[in-house]
């Protein structure tokens, strides 16, 4: 039968989980641990799952309890909480944090209220606030949040009503180089030991120019020269004959979309293709980000090629596959960020 710890004072208990957990690391099963012990079999269990989750400290003793100054949020106090986390960043409130971590918040909240939460407690609130965490975009301190604003309100809608005026296709268009040495994901591993991923110590690169529509259309062309006039010509050569109706193309301010030689490319087919620009510095308003991540992601990120002939393959065989999977590609259109253009 287990006995009963609880009456054992902290250091006793302390004493008993530490020699628990070092027999199961030495190779005891759980149940001989409990009888070798004299303990409950869970307890063993979680004793094992809290060292793996926060190594030694977790098995420490603790002061018995309730400490100064810790308790609960009141209703106000937390709906001042969520307001400030919604409507400010931590630098904003000089707190020393770039994003809204849990330490971020337990910091902030035992400075307004002297309060003090752990960081599960900190971290269950945010989850009934209805927070996850998430990777934060990135937006250019360059861009004209007016001008993006306007794009969305009023130019996209402009451009959305001609095209259906026309019967035209609205492609979103964008280039990007890919790198045989672009790594995605994490793996886990031993504390301390960071993973390894074989792979050549070559480099080598290609390059894409892609266009989606909402529709799930998909259109690219994989190359190895450098971005150019005239190979941005060939891929709207390309574009116009698949679409086989009048395209709307809308693109960022690259220097080559705005080149004398596409200008007067784009004017003598003016029947047949018309380019429209989004406001600068604003990559996140553009749809066909979101194919370029997945292609970074799934076709480079996560297959090591060999040589550049693989590198070349993965990504053809990749966007050949999301061409032929229309549904995935609507898909893209649903990112907060470019809902506007599902319409």
């Amino acid at each position: 039968m287990a006995n009963d710890t609880r009456n054992l004072s902290p250091d006793a208990q302390e004493a008993i989980r530490l020699r628990v957990v070092q027999a199961v690391m030495d190779g005891m099963s759980y149940v001989a641990a409990a009888k070798t012990f004299g303990v409950h079999r869970n307890m063993v269990s979680i004793w094992h799952k809290s060292f793996l989750a926060d190594g030694w400290d977790a098995l420490k003793a603790k002061k018995r309890g309730r400490a100064k100054g810790c308790g609960k949020l009141g209703a106000e106090q937390a709906g001042q909480i969520y307001q400030l986390l919604v409507d400010k960043q931590p630098d904003q409130l000089k707190l020393p944090f770039a994003l809204w971590t849990r330490e971020a918040v337990q910091r902030l909240i035992k400075r307004l209220f002297k309060i003090e939460l752990s960081l599960s407690s900190v971290g269950r609130y945010l989850r009934r606030w209805g927070f996850t965490p998430q990777k934060p975009r990135r937006r250019a301190y360059e861009q004209n949040p007016q001008a993006a604003r306007r794009w969305e309100q009023e130019e996209y809608p402009a451009i959305r009503s001609r095209a259906k005026a026309e019967k035209a296709l609205i492609y979103w268009g964008d280039e990007m180089g890919l790198r045989s040495d672009h790594q995605t994901g994490r793996s886990w591993a031993l504390k301390g030991q960071t993973p390894v991923i074989a792979g050549t110590g070559q480099r080598f690169s290609c390059n894409v120019i892609s266009a989606i529509t909402n529709r799930g259309h998909l259109g690219f062309m994989v190359f190895q020269e450098r971005f150019t006039a005239p190979v941005f010509i060939r891929f709207l050569r390309k574009l116009i004959k698949q679409a086989a109706r009048r395209v709307y193309l809308i693109v960022d301010n690259h220097p080559v979309h705005r080149s004398r030689q596409v200008r007067e490319w784009v004017a003598e087919h003016s029947q047949q293709i018309e380019l429209f620009f989004l406001p600068g510095y604003s990559p996140e308003l553009n749809p066909d980000e979101m194919l370029n991540n997945d292609v970074k992601s799934n076709a480079v990120g996560r297959k090591r090629a060999a040589n550049k002939a693989q590198l070349l393959s993965n990504v053809r065989r990749h966007l050949t596959r999301r061409q032929q999977d229309m549904d995935t590609v609507r898909r893209f259109f649903h990112e907060q960020t470019v809902r506007y253009a599902l319409k």
